[in-house]
């Protein structure tokens, strides 16, 4: 057959004929390649992807790294990210092993291992004042699932959600992809801390006002409702019927007591508030992903639902480690105060040394391992008003890394200071003193060359608007 092929094209261009390019076997191959070599536009992704968010802190943490990689001898100061630099308690660590010793590695139910939720129900219940059994527990893959699963069960698409800004991003990126409507409410500053705006608040209420999003112990400012605000806030939520969320991410870590209030513990609270609760923060066990939803038990049901659809549970031996945690709770809180007392010191630290840097004031959290301080005059004086600007300049000039307030929501409409967020979880006291150190000379020059420059009238002009510099 190859033979004839051949013979009859000899015979063809004998005849005067030319045979065309595009029938030789050559070009075939030539114009494959070159298919295969044209890059095809990528495939069209779902609509609904452009209304989610993400957590900005992890950008922040990859311009870090780059910066270090870039120059591993560099001194960096890491002050962007809720992280911590302790152990995770000796005792749970130590009931994982055995659990993968012991085969613990295979499926469960997708409410989580029936020892688990019986023991956070009685624990958690305990320190609350609320009477929970296991039927009042999900065991989730973490904190953020539960955000994402409690919207998903009382939120329909264009219902209201209430929520802090600044806050976690998680919650704004949630609502908005679910399809419902974000209403986000503020803080004002006060001589000795950060407070709900409570007139903001109201305000934001509507008749189509479904769900309150409530984060005591507040990321990023640090604020700890007093008694009657948190009062105010439940006795809104009765009059109005919401569904609560209460994320109690940072219950443990207080400094003027053993641990916070929930709101679900307030007359007519507990069968509308879910609690997120998780051993992340107060634990140092960031990296085992292991999270509590505690709620009314038809809440729970269709909470574990969603969880056999995704997940389809917790990791099964994690759960097993961690039932540790809550058998041997005095050494549980133990372990949490030893972590408290730390952070105090660093609190401290941090908070004398940042209020010395011209240009940066933050008051003393009662709780969290936040700083939030105002910087409105450190934007004056390096005439950069954007968060992006500033926060970048800072970085790499001195290599003292935070976030910004628009990290975590943007500006509210009326807000008018600029604020930033240090975490001092995963940075010990002799890096404090040093990052300050550098901070304060860096700002102590900017503040001079800001006056010279009016004593001489040659302000250079201000920038006000981030110009592809990012938001943060």
């Amino acid at each position: 057959a190859r033979s004839e092929r051949k013979t009859c094209s000899t015979e063809i261009r004998a005849a005067g004929y030319q045979i065309h390019p595009r029938n030789t076997r050559e070009s075939a191959r030539a114009r494959m390649s070159e298919k295969e070599s044209t890059p095809a536009a990528p495939m069209a992704l779902a609509e609904r992807l452009e209304r989610l968010g993400s957590e900005p802190a992890y950008e922040v943490a990859g311009e870090t790294a780059a910066m270090r990689k870039a120059d591993p001898e560099r001194a960096l100061y890491p002050f962007h990210i809720g992280d911590l630099n302790f152990s995770s308690p000796p005792h749970v660590v130590h009931a994982i092993k055995e659990a993968l010793d012991a085969g613990k590695t295979n499926y469960c139910s997708f409410y989580g291992i029936d020892e688990l939720r019986e023991l956070v129900a009685r624990v958690c219940g305990q320190e609350r004042g609320i009477a929970y059994t296991a039927s009042n527990v999900c065991v989730q893959p973490g904190g953020k699932p539960v955000i994402g699963k409690f919207l998903l069960c009382t939120m329909n698409e264009g219902d209201e959600v209430m929520y802090p800004s600044p806050g976690y991003p998680i919650y704004e990126s949630l609502i908005r992809f679910y399809g419902g409507v974000p209403k986000p409410y503020g803080y004002e500053r006060t001589a000795d801390g950060m407070r709900l705006n409570m007139e903001e608040f109201r305000a934001q209420i509507s008749e189509r006002t479904r769900v309150l999003i409530y984060n005591d112990c507040h990321n990023p400012t640090g604020h700890m409702s007093s008694p009657e605000e948190m009062a105010e806030i439940a006795a809104l939520a009765r009059e109005h019927n919401w569904w609560v969320m209460s994320d109690e991410a940072y219950f443990h870590l207080t400094y003027e007591l053993d641990h916070a209030t929930s709101i679900a513990s307030l007359p007519g609270m507990r069968d509308r508030t879910c609690i997120l609760m998780t051993s992340s923060k107060s634990w140092a066990m960031t990296g085992w992903r292991i999270g509590f939803a505690l709620g009314p038990a038809h809440l729970m049901e269709r909470l574990a639902q969603l969880t056999c659809n995704d997940e389809a549970h917790t990791c099964t031996f994690v759960q097993h480690g961690v039932c540790a945690l809550f058998s041997q709770w005095d050494l549980s809180v133990a372990h949490c105060r030893q972590i408290v007392a730390e952070l105090r010191e660093r609190r401290d630290l941090f908070h004398r040394l940042l209020n010395e840097v011209p240009g940066f004031s933050a008051h003393l959290p009662r709780s969290t391992f936040y700083l939030f301080a105002q910087v409105d005059q450190a934007m004056e004086w390096m005439r950069d008003y954007t968060y992006g600007g500033f926060r970048k300049r800072i970085l790499e000039d001195t290599g003292v890394s935070f976030c910004t307030r628009v990290h975590f929501g943007e500006h509210l409409p009326g807000e008018k200071s600029h604020f930033v967020r240090f975490a001092f979880s995963g940075i010990g006291k002799e890096q404090i003193e040093k990052a300050m150190a550098v901070l304060k000379a860096y700002m102590e020059r900017k503040r001079a060359e800001y006056e010279a420059a009016c004593a001489a009238g040659s302000l250079p002009p201000e920038t006000r608007h981030d110009s592809g510099g990012g938001s943060g």
